[in-house]
Formats: structure tokens, C-alpha cells, sequence
């Protein structure tokens, strides 16, 4: 498998040789540069936006050995050049997403970002393992799509065990597949390129923005090169304790995403005289069941079961943007028009590219949090933990199981994760939360904010939309600005009224 990682010199993994391969890796690209050219036609980049690319060792342990290249991509600055304070890189979470789309931000005349971007070059980039950047893959994507999924609830032990070996199997596909770089899909490993995609642009220190995900890359960057750091500002905060990295993670993530689905709820009775689905809370969950109950029996068109059901209605307890959409397809089917379902909710067979991106994304989600940490390899201690959670919090947690189940398996080395921690010259870090997230619950923060020394946080509360820097609520967004424009965090933490709620 690959080869062997060599230990960090010290636990909270600052020191030994990948110190110092990251030191060799970004002096090499600060030398280089980045040939910016128009983006590749497939990549559906528009001018003015540029790519390039970043070359990084794959294991930072040996930084002479074989390399891979990262895609990057930027927009200048749209100010003058007085106003220029540097380049802005950005991480939208995942693991497994893509950065790419940050830029068009910019040329898209987002207002909220308008400001920044007249002092920022606007930068995305594909993390290892990601889009144009040595893309892993564990499963045929088209066979990865395909429907209807066996339903995440198990109603007997057959059950479980079909699960279990689908979970096992892929597993074994991603050691097939894209074994050779599994052992290297760790966060510090991206941390470590962002360190170099830093030093490529000619930047002193990094401005960063990480949402999700991206906050553990923050963090961990902030914890292994605190000295680099500028600007950091992490929203949506996933937990960087070690004892919740990542099993941990993923079953308080089950709990935060029952109580976000259930304040949709609430707010689909509230809008009963719009939506006719339930005028009780109670009442909507009654029809959220029988839905369930009927595709399990017979998969709405044939493809849209269970499974399928779950991975379009959690887009509501995940972003409120999708409250409305969400409700009117529902809307719909009760009313008779069972097609708007199905093809919200079906796979497209036709959208290769698209099939490939989600497998990818998979991919990457589980190589990277299956590399992080140690996961229990006992099916008994899986079991008993879902089992128990599932009776109160039955929303999603078999569904969050199953997909996280192939790191019991996994083949490949896993580390220990790093104690993220202060270091000497890390500056006031801007942390973004909102109350009552679903996929980072609000813990997370007020972990990360005990940490980093100096931090501030930002509460956006009684409100539950992932990843709130994209969200129009001036009390956030004035102090987002300021502290990227000017350097300033308000003297303590701030509490804010919660965004607007969607209006049907």
C-alpha cells in the first residue's frame, strides 16, 4: 500500500521530515511561480478567470520522490494596486470539494464579496485527490449513481450484513483504484499544499477562507505554521478535538441534522396554507414516513427509493436555501405530480461528468477521513452506537453510517490527528457559527475558539444554514469585510440576530 508515512518528530506533528520537506516544496514553487493561462475548455472557467498549476510532493516525508499537480485558478484584484493586500484562497469544505468555482464570485458580481475583492486576487484550487488534481476514484461512477440504493434503515440483520459488504467493497475499490495515494489524503498533507500553493503566488503569509471542512484545514494549518498565517476566517466549524475527529464527528453531526430537520418541519406548517403538507410539525413527519414507506415499496419511477428520498431532503436541514425548492417538490407529489420528485431526486445517467465529479467527491470524503484517524474496526461498537442514536434521531444516521462504514475496513495506514493548538505568531482568527448547523454542529466553534489564543467568534444565532459568510446579514458580513480589509476583530465575541428565514 503506497508507502509508508515516516513519523512526525513530535505528537502534534510540527517537526520531523515533513517540516522539512514543506520547507524544500514551497521554496521550489516560490522559485517557480505559476504559469497562468485561460482555463482548459472542459474545466467551464470563463475569462477573465486564469488556472495553473501547483506541483507538490505526494508525500512530504520524501520530497524528492514522486510528485502531483494542483490545479489552481485566480482573479485579480478588482481595486487599484494601492489597494492590493494579496491573494485570498479559499476552501469550501468536503472533504472533497472543489474550490475552482471562488473566483466567479467575482466576475458573478457577488455584492457580499465586492468589497474584499477589490484588496484580494480571488484563488481556488482542487485539493489533492480532487477535480483536476491526481482525482481518486474508488467505484465506477455510473455504477456509483446508479438507483435505487438498498433503504439505510435496516430492518433485519440480512440487512446490515448487505450493507456491511457493500461498505467493505468499496473499500477494496479504493485501494485498487487509487491505491497509491491513500496513504497521503490526510488534512495535514493538505494543509501542507496549501503552504505551498502560498509560497507559489508569491505570497509572505495566506489570507484563507475555509467553510466546512475547510475549517479543519484552517485549523491545522494554523497549528503547523501559525507564523504563515495573515488572515484566517473559518465558518462552519467542524470539532478539531482529537477524540471527535472523525467518528465522533459524524454521529453528533446525526443529532444536529434531527433538530435542523426538525425546525424545516415547524416551518413547513407554519406555510401549510402554501404547501399543504401538514399544518403540524407532527403531521409533516406523519407524511415524511409514509413518502418513505411508499418508495420503499415500489421506488418512485422505478429509481427513487429510501436512499435517494434522504440524499434530497437533507439538502433542507443543510442549507436554507433549500427550504423552498424542497417544500414545492414535496408540495407537488402530495398533490399528485409524482415526476418533479423523481427527477429531483433521480440520478441522471446521461450527466457523465457530473456522475464523475460525485464519485470523486465520495471518494475523497472517505479516503481523506479514513486516513485522518483511527476508526473502531469492531462492527459491534457501530452497531450499538447507530442503533442507540437512531431512536431519536432517526433522520439520518443509518445513511451517515453506511457511507462512513468503509474506514472500518480500510486498508490503508491511519494517523493520529494532530492537536490543534496556538502557535507563536498566529493572528486574531475570525470564526463564523451559526447555532443550530446541521452538518458542523455548533460545538465545533466554541472548540476551535478555546484553541487558537486571540481568536473571535461570530454567533450567528437561532439560525441553522451551513456555511454562513455566504449569506446576506449585515451584522456578519460588515465584520467580515473589516477584518479582511483592515485586519480588526471586534474587542469580544459577537452574538447576531439570525438571516432572514426563507419566504415561500
Amino acid at each position: 500500500m503506497g508507502a509508508v508515512v515516516a513519523p512526525a518528530a513530535n505528537a502534534d506533528g510540527r517537526g520531523g521530515s515533513e517540516a522539512r520537506g514543506v520547507q524544500l516544496a514551497a521554496e521550489r514553487a516560490a522559485k517557480k511561480g505559476i504559469d497562468w493561462a485561460d482555463c482548459p475548455a472542459d474545466w467551464a472557467i470563463a475569462k477573465p478567470i486564469q488556472c495553473g498549476w501547483v506541483t507538490v510532493p505526494l508525500d512530504y516525508a520524501r520530497p524528492n520522490g514522486k510528485q502531483i499537480k494542483l490545479a489552481v485558478d485566480r482573479i485579480g484584484n478588482t481595486g487599484s494596486k494601492a489597494d492590493r493586500q494579496g491573494a485570498l484562497i479559499y476552501n469550501p469544505g468536503g472533504p472533497g470539494g472543489s474550490g475552482l468555482r471562488f473566483p466567479t464570485r467575482v466576475t458573478g458580481k457577488n455584492p457580499l464579496w465586492a468589497n474584499t475583492a477589490k484588496a484580494y486576487d480571488f484563488v481556488g484550487f482542487d485539493p489533492r485527490g480532487v477535480g483536476h488534481s491526481a482525482p481518486i476514484s474508488c467505484i465506477d461512477p455510473q455504477e456509483f449513481v446508479k438507483a435505487p440504493k438498498a433503504d439505510p434503515v435496516p430492518d433485519s440483520e440480512a440487512d446490515r450484513r448487505a450493507q456491511r459488504k457493500l461498505a467493505a467493497e468499496y473499500a477494496d475499490g479504493c485501494a485498487e483504484r487509487s491505491g497509491w495515494m491513500l496513504p497521503h489524503m490526510t488534512t495535514p498533507n493538505t494543509a501542507r499544499d496549501l503552504d505551498v500553493i502560498r509560497a507559489a503566488l508569491g505570497e509572505k503569509k495566506l489570507n484563507f477562507l475555509g467553510v466546512s471542512y475547510g475549517t479543519y484545514i484552517g485549523a491545522v494549518y494554523a497549528t503547523l505554521f501559525p507564523g504563515h498565517v495573515r488572515r484566517m476566517i473559518v465558518d462552519s466549524v467542524v470539532n478539531p478535538s482529537r477524540e471527535k475527529i472523525w467518528y465522533q464527528a459524524n454521529l453528533d453531526q446525526d443529532v444536529a441534522f434531527q433538530t435542523r430537520w426538525n425546525d424545516w418541519k415547524a416551518w413547513v406548517a407554519k406555510n401549510d396554507a402554501v404547501f399543504h403538507i401538514g399544518n403540524t410539525p407532527e403531521k409533516v413527519e406523519q407524511q415524511w414516513v409514509k413518502l418513505r414507506a411508499t418508495a420503499k415499496k415500489a421506488p418512485l419511477g422505478g429509481v427513487v427509493g429510501p436512499a435517494e428520498l434522504i440524499s434530497f431532503f437533507q439538502g433542507a436541514p443543510y442549507y436554507d436555501s433549500a427550504w423552498v425548492p424542497t417544500a414545492q417538490t414535496w408540495s407537488k407529489y402530495i398533490a399528485g405530480d409524482t415526476q418533479a420528485l423523481v427527477d429531483a431526486a433521480a440520478p441522471d445517467l446521461s450527466d457523465t461528468a457530473g456522475n464523475i465529479s460525485a464519485e470523486n467527491g465520495n471518494a475523497v470524503y472517505t479516503a481523506v477521513e479514513c486516513a485522518d484517524a483511527k476508526w473502531p474496526t469492531s462492527w459491534r461498537t457501530w452497531d450499538r452506537d447507530n442503533t442507540r442514536l437512531h431512536r431519536d434521531h432517526p433522520f439520518m444516521t443509518w445513511a451517515n453510517a453506511w457511507m462512513n462504514l468503509p474506514c472500518a475496513t480500510w486498508s490503508s495506514k491511519q494517523q493520529t490527528p494532530l492537536n490543534v493548538k496556538s502557535g507563536k505568531g498566529l493572528p486574531p482568527v475570525l470564526i463564523v457559527q451559526s447555532t443550530r448547523d446541521a452538518a458542523t454542529p455548533f460545538e465545533g466553534a466554541v472548540e476551535l475558539h478555546k484553541r487558537l489564543k486571540g481568536s473571535r467568534l461570530i454567533i450567528e444565532k437561532d439560525a441553522g444554514s451551513h456555511g454562513v459568510t455566504g449569506l446576506v446579514n449585515p451584522c456578519i458580513n460588515q465584520r467580515v469585510d473589516s477584518y479582511l480589509l483592515s485586519g480588526k476583530v471586534d474587542s469580544r465575541d459577537v452574538t447576531c440576530t439570525p438571516h432572514a428565514t426563507p419566504k415561500p
